[in-house]
This record gives C-alpha cells, structure tokens and sequence, in this order.
C-alpha cells in the first residue's frame, strides 16, 4: 500500500471533521497512526518511535503604522495556522493581560504543518487583551493581542 502526502492530509481532514481523535492503518509491513494532540493539532507518529522534536522559527508580526503605535496596537498573526499561548499544553501562557512585553518579547506560537513559529511583540508596552484561543486556529493577519504601547 502506498499513500501520497496529499492522501494522508485527506485522511487527517476527513478525520478532523469527525468525532474521532485517533486513526490506525496497518496494512502488511505499513503503518499509519495520526491522532489529535491535547491542543487541537495533529501528529503523526511511526510504530515503536517518539514524534520528532520541531524547529522554532522567530517570525515578527509586520510593522504598525505610526497612528497604530501612538495608542494601542494589535498584535497579527503573521500566518494562518493553529494559535498556541503557552509553550507546551499545561505551561503557563508566554503572557497575560497586564504583561509588560518588549519587541522580541514572545507572545505565542503559530504551528503551520509540524514547523513551531514563534509571534513576537513587535512592540514595548502592556498587554491590556488577549484576543484568541488557546488551540484555535487563525488566519494570517488576524489579532492575537492588543497592547497599549509606552
């Protein structure tokens, strides 16, 4: 049995619209295992062996206009993906409502296909809203977070 990548992200989709959590295809020497983490996301993991450690990438929300950073600004989600708050499920969030953030302070991550994107600040000041999800997915652009700059 053979599967293309295209097969297998189906098969996560059609899994995804449904009420199941976990899928197990063994055919002969092949084996497909792919199951919703704790978060919302999905892995997929081989028989008998740990999921892969994913790479961080920094990825900076776009610049504020000028009008933008005299009061208060939005922290974008710099791409479309799944909205993590915290490191990992169970740590604490990288900040809350009333943090003090610098301009490579990180606010979140962003997953795009098993890749760990890092959302900085882009801005110093306070954080005064959280304005997604924890496990929710975004679109590109979309406001994370609101902060009133110093």
């Amino acid at each position: 049995m053979s599967l293309t990548g295209k097969d297998i992200v189906e098969i996560a989709r059609l899994l995804d619209a449904s009420h199941f959590t976990t899928l197990d295809l063994t055919q002969g020497d092949f084996r497909l295992r792919i199951s919703r983490d704790g978060a919302g996301g999905w892995r997929e993991e081989e028989a008998d062996q740990e999921p892969e450690e994913t790479s961080r990438a920094e990825v900076p929300p776009p610049p504020q206009p000028a009008a933008a950073r005299a009061g208060g600004v939005e922290i974008p989600a710099p791409l479309i993906g799944n909205f993590y708050s915290a490191p990992r499920p169970g740590e604490p969030d990288f900040v809350q409502v009333g943090d003090r953030v610098s301009k490579d302070t990180v606010v979140a991550i962003v997953e795009v296909m098993k890749l760990m994107n890092s959302v900085a600040a882009g801005v110093e000041g306070v954080v005064t809203a959280v304005l997604a999800e924890n496990g929710s997915a975004v679109a590109e652009g979309q406001a994370l977070f609101r902060v009133k700059v110093d």
